[in-house]
Order: C-alpha cells, then structure tokens, then sequence
C-alpha cells in the first residue's frame, strides 16, 4: 500500500474477522482508541440490527454513544445484538419488528418515542435477496421482496418523518446496493427495489429540506453476512468487506453536522468487479 502499511486480503465467506475497522479507522484519523462520542445523546432505531451490517451498524453507533432501538422479526438474534453491546455500557432496546406489517412499524416508533422522547437518526437497513430469471419468477417470490425492501422502508420512512418533522429534524439512513446502479443477473426483484429507493431517499430528502430531515442512501458492495457462509455461488467467492467496514460508512453519516447530508455514496472493495460487470 501506499501509506507503507501492510495489504490485509478481504475476508473470506463464513470466518471471523478479528479486525476492529472502527478503531482502525479512529486511530489513522484521530490518533487513539478511545470513543470520541460522535453520537452521545442521539436516539437511532436501527432496523435488520440482528445479523450482518445492521448489527455492524449497531455496534459502532454504540460505541459511539448513541442510544439504540433495534429491530428485526427475529428476537434471538436481536437478543444476541443486545447481549454483546449493553455489558460494554450501551443502551439497547429490543423492539421485534416485522417491517412488511404496518401496525408493527407504526408500534416501533411509537415505542422509541414512548421510552426516550425523541429520535434522531433512523437506519433502514431490513432486507432480503431472492430472484431467478425473469421468465421464472413467482409473484409470490416478486411481491415478498418489494413488501421488505422497498414498503419497509416506505413505512419506516413515514413513521420516522412525522417524529422528527415535530421535534424539528433528524437523519434517514436508507442501505441500499451496488445493485441500484449495476445490476446482476436472476435478481431483477432485489435490483428494482434497490433501484426504487434511491427514488424514496431523494423525495424524503425534498421533502425533509424544510424541516431539518435529511435522508441518504448508502450502497454497500460485497460484504460477508450470515446467508454467504457455505455459499457455493460463483459471486459469494468474490472479494468482500466485513459489516463492520460498511459501518464505517454509515457512522460517518449520521456524524455529520445537522446541516449537511450525504446524500448517495457507494462503498465497496477496492479489487470488487462493478463498472461493467454483469
């Protein structure tokens, strides 16, 4: 590398990264490893927090300081996001939420407000991978995946905004996918919802201006989660990133001052095919 430190090669599928990418990260900027408090007195409901980048965000946003409320239709693995962060000192309210069910997210925020009177930053991170070819798809399988990806986030999105529209601001993280500018073949259901939000950021962000909401849309490339581990599929063999390097990403985020945004931006592996793969 450049900066003479040594290559570390990307992680491979279903082992354990021992790195700590956030304290890499805060020791080259700022020099030591002590939490620097980005995120002290923020409220952040993180949604698909159990397992992979949303648990990856979780765990930087608390150490960070900010008090969580995560989500997910699966209360062991948020259980299991919760038993590793509140011994550390972290806050941790664990909502189960079914993001496709109207009354459940109209619940979770409802919750988060109940318990700590505000919310300031909003992760929409809840998502599923399926498809096949076009000529093949069920519309069972079509509909399951616009239910979770795209009205998920719709319905977050709209509970989350009448939150901070009345307490005068606040931050929506959408996660989307390298998937909304290059798509992969057998997944036109994944691809178009992906494609979708970054439509739903851009109106939220419009539409937020006003009010001091600012939403952004961050696209993670490869990256190691829980359904690539013993994956034989020709692009779970590429190179990849951990969840905690994608939170790196998302931590910057929802760091900034209250008057900038960052709107868009793609994170993936330095040596992961994108422009013209297929």
């Amino acid at each position: 590398m450049g900066d003479g430190s040594a290559y570390t090669p990307y992680p491979e599928i279903g082992t354990d990264d021992s790195r700590d990418p956030i304290q890499e990260q805060r020791v080259m900027t700022h020099g030591g490893g002590d939490a620097l408090g980005q995120l002290d007195g923020k409220i952040a409901v993180i949604t698909g927090a159990g397992t992979g980048i949303g648990k990856g965000i979780a765990r930087a946003y608390a150490r960070e300081g900010a008090k969580l409320v995560i989500a997910s239709r699966n209360r062991e693995t948020l259980d299991g996001t919760a038993a590793e962060l509140t011994p550390k000192g972290a806050t941790v309210l664990v909502v189960p939420t079914d993001v496709t069910k109207e009354d459940q997210v109209v619940a979770l925020y409802e919750r988060t407000v109940q318990e700590f009177g505000r919310l300031d930053i909003s992760v929409n991170n809840s998502g599923v991978f399926d498809g096949g070819p076009i000529e093949d798809l069920s519309l069972e399988t079509w509909q399951h995946v616009v239910d979770v990806n795209l009205t998920g986030v719709f319905l977050c999105t709209r509970e989350a905004f009448k939150i901070m529209k009345a307490q005068g601001g606040g931050r929506i993280i959408n996660i989307g996918s390298i998937s909304a500018q290059m798509p992969r073949d057998n997944a036109s259901p994944y691809a178009t919802t992906k494609h979708a939000l970054v439509g739903l950021t851009k109106s939220t962000a419009l539409e937020g201006r006003e009010h001091g909401i600012s939403a952004s849309i961050l696209h993670p490339g490869n990256v190691v989660i829980e359904r690539r581990a013993g994956s034989t599929a020709s692009a779970d063999a590429e190179p990849m990133m951990t969840p905690d390097d994608i939170a790196i990403a998302a931590l910057a985020i929802a760091a900034m001052p209250h008057y900038a945004n960052m709107l868009e931006s793609i994170v993936l592996p330095v040596d992961q095919e994108y422009l013209g793969r297929g």
